[in-house]
């Protein structure tokens, strides 16, 4: 959410009439296992729908707080690979710049999991802004 906030305050001026927000929330791909019964996959996809309405409403809720009502915005989820997803979605959109956050994870972790954002940096086929939180 800080990255959004400093995204429209930066980026998106007040009287703009063609700009457009996409705000993109990428779901990890479920994990299935054969043990796995319908009713425990379903809830697994209950919840993560449940947690992007909730991520977009937030989203919006950043929006209204900042008095950028007029903003052209859509909301895409995606599944998969938060960094194929991300950068995929840059090429389709044909995204003037991409505009993320960071976890600031350690050099351990980020060695583990990888960086996302490190990935995008590199990747995307657009301009790449970072937002650190303070």
């Amino acid at each position: 959410m800080y990255a959004l906030s400093w995204c429209i305050v930066n980026l998106i001026s007040d009287t703009a009439t063609n700009s457009k927000l996409v705000l993109l929330y990428v779901k990890p791909t479920p994990l299935v296992y054969p043990t796995f019964d319908t009713a425990v996959f379903a809830a697994m996809e209950k919840y993560g729908k449940k947690l992007a309405n909730s991520v977009m409403e937030k989203a919006e809720a950043v929006c209204r707080n900042l008095n950028y009502t007029n903003i052209n915005m859509e909301k895409v989820v995606g599944c998969g690979d938060a960094k194929d997803v991300i950068c995929n979605a840059v090429q389709k959109l044909e995204a003037d710049i991409l505009v993320m956050g960071s976890h600031a994870y350690g050099f351990f972790k980020r060695a583990v999991m990888g960086s996302v954002s490190d990935h995008c940096a590199k990747h995307a086929k657009c301009p790449v802004v970072i937002v650190k939180h303070p």
